[in-house]
């Protein structure tokens, strides 16, 4: 090859050289400055906070963060329902009871009742009845218009409209268990419950089924809650007790039956009074019998045991603690003998500290059968 040839050939590969060398700048960046290469990595807008993608690596950044909605506004707090049994306990004041033995309202039997009226029968004892908060009464009468006559040596029917007069006396509470208010009939004993309830007084002793005879009536009185049952332990037919839906009065010959209902009554209130047809006529001490009764209903938790039918005033007693009042004699009754017009209106009193008086206020009953305060001193257990 000549020399000429090698230099022109020499000059040519110079030049191709130098034209890869401006391509390969052109591929590492060495171009346009407005148009740079990508990055594999997008940028991330400058927001001024740590990166909260959750991914905790903070190398995929997440949407731009937007501003948070303002809170809706709040209601103002409601109360807290009060608690029930954050209720103070009722204040309880001293307690008066007051109970008398057989009221008979039949005029044709008592004569104040047909001679001067109704209400002229309790003008000896009103005023004192108006110093008690509960007053309770045995009647010993069907309170009923209606009924059949039931094969009996005696037999009372109450008048009517001597119910309010005796309300109206200041009698609360009235005792239907006993052996004169079935004169006329068990649907008879049962109307006298309602008649009674409708003069404005509780009856009890009285039952539409077994269950409604046994249940106690409440009366709430001066912050006490008292349950009072009436007990028929003289009657003169199995019939007129009080069994499964039949209509009666709850036994007052079964000690044990007496102390179940004694109880349940016990479970729903402060003081439970039990009323009781029971004993001996003519008889001044309770009997054997009727004291295994006591005994049973003062276990259960009864707190005062009252008790009739004997037609004469027996001794008041206090048995563990319990007073009881053996019998209460008669009291709206005719005077057929001085042992039989001595009587006594019987006297409970309970204090807020649970302090228990018990005592009989004497009592006579006059020619008119009109029970009159004697003004002797009372006798207490």
């Amino acid at each position: 090859m000549t020399t000429r040839r090698a230099s022109a050939l020499v000059g040519v590969l110079v030049l191709l050289a130098a034209a890869i060398v401006s391509v390969a700048a052109l591929a590492v960046g060495g171009g346009d400055p407005d148009h740079t290469a990508p990055s594999t990595t997008p940028e991330r807008p400058e927001t001024g906070e740590a990166d909260i993608s959750g991914d905790g690596d903070g190398d995929a950044a997440g949407p731009p963060a937007q501003d948070e909605p303002p809170a809706e506004p709040t209601s103002p707090e409601e109360p807290p329902e009060p608690d029930p049994t954050d209720e103070p306990e009722p204040t309880r004041q001293r307690l008066v009871i007051h109970h008398v033995g057989d009221v008979n309202l039949d005029p044709s039997y008592v004569p104040v009742l047909r001679d001067a009226g109704p209400d002229a029968a309790w003008d000896g004892v009103r005023d004192t009845f108006a110093r008690a908060d509960l007053v309770m009464v045995n009647l010993e009468c069907a309170a009923t218009d209606g009924g059949t006559p039931q094969p009996k040596q005696f037999l009372f029917r109450c008048d009517l409209d001597a119910l309010p007069a005796m309300r109206d006396a200041g009698v609360d509470v009235v005792t239907l268990a006993n052996n004169h208010s079935g004169d006329f009939g068990i649907p008879g004993m049962v109307e006298s419950r309602h008649n009674v309830e409708a003069a404005g007084m509780v009856a009890v002793g009285v039952g539409e089924d077994e269950a409604d005879a046994y249940a106690p009536r409440i009366v709430e009185i001066g912050g006490w809650r008292v349950a009072i049952i009436g007990f028929g332990g003289v009657v003169p037919v199995p019939e007129w007790t009080a069994r499964g839906d039949r209509p009666g009065q709850p036994t007052g010959y079964d000690p044990q039956r007496m102390a179940e209902a004694i109880e349940v009554a016990a479970d729903d209130a402060d003081l439970v009074i039990a009323t009781v047809h029971w004993g001996t006529e003519g008889a001044d001490e309770p009997r054997a019998e009727d004291r295994v009764k006591a005994d049973a209903m003062i276990d259960a938790g009864a707190s005062v045991i009252f008790g009739h039918h004997a037609h004469r005033l027996q001794p008041v007693e206090v048995v563990d603690g319990v007073p009881v009042f053996w019998n209460l004699g008669n009291f709206v009754w005719p005077r057929h003998s001085t042992a039989g017009a001595t009587t006594a209106i019987a006297e409970y009193t309970i204090d807020p500290d649970g302090t228990v008086t018990a005592c009989l206020l004497p009592v006579e009953i006059d020619a008119t059968g009109t029970p009159q305060i004697t003004g002797e001193a009372r006798r207490c257990a």
